[in-house]
């Protein structure tokens, strides 16, 4: 943002005749200064509001616990208070320059957990009971800064910046202690939600490629070699020799049937990768690549299977990429742990310029790391080279792991 020019700046390069001594000192009100007055003086009926809210709904909710229909109301209540903090999240946004988080939502189903649960779920809520609170203490509050700000208008006003200033920063610490995500952790659970629905799609992806696979490979070609066996015990008594050639093309198909199931089980889990480990895996599928890769694997022990099935398939996904897209000479691939972490670097001195819009195989492998709380990271300009980082969590092997 360009710096707006100093008024003393300006009066210095006036004509001599036309500088005059700058006038005293006064307080200025800028901007900010008229959005935190206008927050002060909207506290009032914004408290009285959420008071009312609170004694009405929720004490009378409380006090018909005993019968049936208290629990439900003060659970409707303390969701109902959910929007008022966000009203008051979103009037700190525009007026105090406070940016808030939301919360994450409340896990509600859609009554597919039932009625009970939902309703446990929401007398538990901590933001609901947060924003009660809040709505709770502000009633005083509104009052004498109601009163502060509107008599300071008229009687205060050099200093009622000054006077705004101060009782807005203690709104801004009633925001951000009562109004905001819970915790880390509560931000923490609404990703992992999220990361949910993203494995849960990569596994359906995954089951409908493998279903497409051996529908229109392997088991098109067992249905033709029954069907030519078929026919060559027809005619195994009339023709021999046609019965024989027939009997060999089968075993050419049965050839190539057994290498699409032996593909199609190196794409669901290698066994190279379950019986060696990464390094032997790597070099397995590197030896496949079209470019001449160097593979370095610096690990002293082995990962879980699920992470270690990760890495694998995540620099399986990027050769072939380097092989169909990139037109470079040479590759790399280093795979070493860091703490906890284990940290891949596939290199290639091709053409560049992959990113994650270029397709869908990038963004997929990226949303797989995320899912599993890893990184995905991509450095290709125009003309190369191109390194492609991914982070995952290390998680050691327990005793008698495959």
């Amino acid at each position: 943002m360009t710096e707006r020019p100093s008024p003393v700046r300006d009066a210095s390069r006036r004509p001599e005749r036309e500088q005059q001594p700058l006038p005293p000192a006064r307080f200025a009100y800028d901007r900010q200064t008229w959005k935190e007055i206008a927050h002060l003086l909207a506290n009032l009926p914004l408290a009285l509001l959420g008071f009312t809210y609170v004694a009405v709904v929720l004490f009378t909710g409380a006090m018909l616990t005993l019968t049936v229909i208290g629990f439900p109301l003060l659970a409707a209540g303390l969701v109902g208070a959910r929007q008022l903090g966000k009203m008051e999240r979103a009037r700190a946004r525009a007026l105090l320059n406070v940016e808030v988080a939301e919360p994450s939502p409340l896990p509600l189903r859609g009554g597919r957990d039932g009625f009970f649960p939902q309703l446990w779920q929401a007398l538990k809520d901590p933001v609901g009971w947060r924003t009660i609170l809040y709505d709770f203490i502000r009633l005083p509050w509104g009052i004498l800064t109601f009163v502060i700000a509107l008599t300071s208008l008229f009687v205060l006003w050099p200093v009622l910046p000054f006077i705004a200033r101060g009782l807005t920063n203690a709104d801004r610490a009633m925001v951000r202690g009562l109004l905001s995500p819970s915790d880390e952790l509560e931000r923490r659970i609404a990703e992992l939600e999220s990361d949910r629905g993203v494995v849960v799609d990569t596994a359906a992806a995954d089951l409908r490629r493998i279903e497409r696979d051996l529908h229109d490979g392997a088991q098109a070609r067992l249905v033709n070699l029954a069907m030519g066996l078929g026919l060559a015990k027809e005619k195994l008594l009339e023709d021999p020799d046609t019965a024989a050639s027939m009997v060999e093309e089968a075993h050419g198909e049965v050839k190539l049937a057994l290498q699409e199931l032996r593909d199609l089980a190196r794409g669901i889990h290698p066994a190279v990768l379950t019986d060696r480990g990464l390094d032997a895996a790597l070099s397995a599928v590197s030896s496949r690549c079209t470019v001449p890769v160097k593979v370095t694997v610096d690990l002293l022990a082995r990962p879980v299977a699920a992470i270690e099935g990760i890495a694998y398939f995540t620099v399986s996904e990027l050769l072939q990429n380097i092989s169909k897209h990139s037109a470079a000479k040479s590759a790399s691939v280093d795979v070493w742990r860091s703490d906890d972490r284990l940290l891949i670097q596939v290199w290639d001195d091709g053409r560049g310029g992959a990113n994650m819009d270029g397709g869908t195989g990038m963004r997929g492998l990226a949303d797989r790391l995320n899912a599993v709380d890893g990184l995905f990271v991509i450095d290709s300009p125009p003309g190369g080279p191109t390194t492609v980082t991914a982070e995952l969590p290390w998680r050691d092997r327990t005793p008698g792991q495959g």
